[in-house]
């Protein structure tokens, strides 16, 4: 079959041709978003700005009737926040506007201020003014979605591009966010106000005894809290955040038999440990969204203006233009690429989409495939080194590790996780008869040549960390040589004005994490006070206990049991509240069974991840069949067909010593056949999974269950499960040659169907894979 030639999408701006001009890709301002949004939430711009984007629009088609790149690149970034975590924010103009921008440039100042000269009060006072600066910029960037009357002009204004809010604040936006920075600052108020003010020592002082305006004003600051997660995440995470609240409270109204009751605390109590503790508001989750996060979302924001984002999609299509599944593997590789400096799952997804759905289509991938490829190599974005999501910072943090030792726990899973995607990617293009496609783009080395300097600042990264710096200095460093950096392609060079957007949107995209992280407090603070963790960790190994007494089939049945909650728990409440809790809750019963911090660290980090793809949410999965029109629930499965490796791998290194090598632990012997056991396993899974064993053909239902099998008891990383695992894999594959020497002998081509095309592909078993 004669390969088709297909070029980039021309309204994503793409120069994509056989001529690269050396002023860089295209006047483009790249759709592809480079940003890192640990909160998976896509900073909204504040300019008015006019969107003619439609939900029945699909990205990346051609589409004659809007010549602008720019339309196109809005266009991928609204898609993006239908299906992200945070809800649309409002598009500030004007005064508002210019405010906003003043405000989120004065915090992004003060963090990049706080780095290398760190206030001499210590964290918490630097936390205080943190919050101070971005939770009253919640109330005003985010609309509170209640009203109690509609009319046309409000449904107007609120939908004129589907998804951003265009009215401005409201006069009780305004009231609250005076309101916030009052309670905000009211710890350092140096005023006294009778028994309360009087100054930051003050305040810490009168820890335990609070007076009851601090009382008044730590209340104040918890209700804010509550409605700002509302506002940006919905109804579920302040529940629950009310659940515990009410759990500290009356908790000692419980029988006394009961494991979960506890002594009980007054209110007073409560609000102290959220308000003057170092595990409440100000505790870990804020502190890593203000020293970390934020800083991250800095510089992606500077890599997005500097072109980096498009260049990596390009740099993917260029590597793979003349291959047979070069569609498929375009997809992946720029997912994988976008994932290094993304950490948001839907985000990544949308953009990938919007530029490869076309040439998935036009080799004759169907809609819900190509979209569960596209969703499960966007996801990756979040557990991708060297920018992982929040939670990793939080995990750096809990248990006292640089970041880097973190990114050094997450490259060999990724590995095997972009490994389990790339294989069904090979499986699908030959199962199912995609057409072989040419993608016209420019020399790949060429591409490297002129804009391989994107990369660099990734690597400083890894290189400073390497060194010993702070991950916060890192990134720092990294931001500076993107910025200068970006003066090599004169499209893109960060003039002042384009610098003060990038501080714009780098606060921005963190006003939700930030809320988010402060509201975790009320969870850390009353789960310490209560000893819950300790007693839900131990109800949990009673239950696994209960089927069996003998400890491997408990710690077992305690990391599934802990997956399967962690995962429900993650259909619920953003990735860093999933983590937060489940680590609290979950990750006591995982050490008191001897696991590793690292490994339940890691283990609780996946699964709260893992709620992008898990139906019935799986938001990245949402975003993919929105991108390519197809079924939403195929799509779900399909999904989590590719993803599997991720459900899995984490199981390896929590149930057994040896599964520690998957985390770059134990000695060269344990990391390398962790390792190759564990791939072994994963393309065992995906040949079950696909129906298909790559240059041979078709396997059928018997060697499908025993490669499932196979695979599993492969990933249990002990030498006779391994020596088993491996000789039914044997099987599988000697049965897969008997059906394919069968079905030669009888001289019955397999046929195959391009769903998408409509139309039969013989295939000789002799030539096929």
């Amino acid at each position: 079959m004669d390969a088709e030639v297909v070029s980039l999408p021309p309204d994503e701006g793409s120069v994509a041709g056989p001529e690269w001009s050396d002023d860089g890709p295209g006047e483009t301002h790249h759709h592809s978003r480079a940003v890192p949004h640990h909160s998976r939430a896509v900073p909204h711009h504040t300019e008015a700005e006019t969107h003619d984007h439609t939900p029945a629009e699909t990205p990346g088609a051609p589409d004659e009737t809007r010549d602008a790149p720019d339309q196109a690149q809005q266009d991928a970034r609204e898609l993006a926040a239908r299906f992200e975590e945070e809800k649309p924010g409002r598009v500030l103009a004007g005064g508002v506007g210019f405010l906003f921008t003043g405000v989120t440039v004065a915090v992004g100042l003060l963090t990049l201020w706080q780095v290398f000269f760190p206030l001499a009060q210590g964290s918490k006072y630097y936390l205080i003014f943190f919050l101070a600066g971005v939770l009253p910029m919640v109330f005003l960037a985010y609309p509170s979605g209640v009203r109690l009357r509609r009319t046309k002009a409000d449904t107007a204004d609120a939908d004129t591009d589907g998804v951003h809010d265009r009215r401005g604040p409201t006069p009780v936006d305004w009231l609250l966010a005076l309101a916030a920075l009052l309670v905000c600052l009211y710890p350092v108020l140096p005023v006294a106000i009778g028994a309360g003010g009087g100054g930051y020592d003050a305040f810490l002082d009168r820890q335990g005894l609070l007076d009851p305006l601090d009382v008044a004003f730590g209340t104040g600051l918890l209700l804010l809290l509550l409605e700002a997660c509302r506002r940006t995440t919905g109804w579920i995470l302040p529940a629950v955040c009310v659940l515990f609240l009410g759990y500290g409270y009356y908790g000692g109204l419980l029988p006394q038999a009961w494991p979960v009751a506890h002594a009980g605390l007054d209110f007073g109590q409560l609000v102290d440990a959220f308000y003057n503790s170092d595990s409440g508001f100000y505790g870990t989750p804020l502190d890593v969204a203000a020293s970390y996060i934020v800083l991250f979302t800095i510089y992606g924001a500077v890599l997005d203006l500097s072109g980096a984002g498009r260049f990596f999609v390009e740099l993917s299509a260029a590597a793979f233009r003349r291959s047979r599944t070069a569609a498929g593997r375009t997809a992946v590789a720029s997912g994988f690429l976008l994932g290094t400096v993304s950490g948001s799952g839907a985000a990544t997804t949308v953009s990938i989409g919007a530029v490869t759905w076309p040439i998935l289509r036009r080799a004759g991938y169907p809609a819900e495939r190509a979209g569960g490829m596209l969703a499960a190599a966007g996801v990756g974005a979040i557990l991708s080194p060297p920018t992982l999501g929040a939670a990793a910072f939080i995990i750096a943090e809990y248990l006292g590790v640089s970041y880097l030792q973190v990114l050094g726990w997450a490259t060999v899973p990724t590995i095997l996780y972009y490994l389990g995607i790339l294989l069904s990617v090979e499986i699908d293009a030959r199962r199912s008869g995609v057409r072989p496609v040419v993608i016209d783009t420019g020399s790949a080395w060429r591409l490297l040549a002129r804009f391989g300097y994107h990369f660099l600042s990734l690597l400083v990264i890894i290189v400073v960390l390497a060194l010993g710096a702070s991950a916060m200095r890192a990134v720092v460093i990294a931001t500076a040589i993107a910025a200068l950096l970006s003066f090599l392609d004169r499209r893109h060079r960060l003039t002042p004005a384009r610098l003060v957007a990038a501080l714009r949107d780098g606060v921005r995209g963190v006003l939700a994490v930030s809320a988010v992280c402060a509201a975790a407090g009320i969870i850390t603070a009353t789960t310490t006070k209560t000893g819950l963790g300790p007693q839900a960790a131990a109800l949990l190994i009673d239950g696994a206990q209960a089927v069996s007494s003998e400890p491997a089939v408990v710690l077992a049945l305690t990391a599934v049991l802990a997956a399967v909650a962690l995962s429900l728990l993650g259909l619920a409440v953003p990735v860093t509240a999933s983590f937060v809790i489940g680590w609290v809750i979950i990750g006591p019963a995982l050490l008191n069974l001897g696991v590793a911090a690292p490994a339940a660290a890691m283990f609780v980090f996946y699964f709260a991840v893992l709620s992008e793809v898990s139906p019935p949410t799986a938001l990245a999965a949402v975003a993919a069949a929105a991108v390519t029109g197809g079924r939403l629930v195929p799509t779900m499965w399909q999904t989590l067909r590719y993803a599997l490796p991720a459900y899995l791998i984490p199981l390896a290194f929590v149930i057994t010593p040896t599964g520690l090598g998957l985390l770059g632990i134990g000695g060269v012997g344990r990391i390398a056949t962790a390792g190759l056991v564990s791939a072994l396993g994963v393309a065992v899974l995906a040949v079950a999974a696909g129906g298909w064993l790559p240059g041979v053909g078709p396997a059928g239902v018997p060697e499908r269950i025993l490669g499932a099998v196979a695979g599993l008891v492969l990933l249990w990383l002990e030498p006779l499960p391994m020596a088993i695992g491996a000789a039914l894999a044997a099987l599988a594959v000697a049965g897969v040659y008997v059906r394919r020497g069968a079905a030669g002998h009888a001289g019955r081509p397999a046929v195959e169907k391009s769903v998408d095309l409509g139309e039969e592909k013989e295939w000789d078993g002799s030539t096929r894979g």
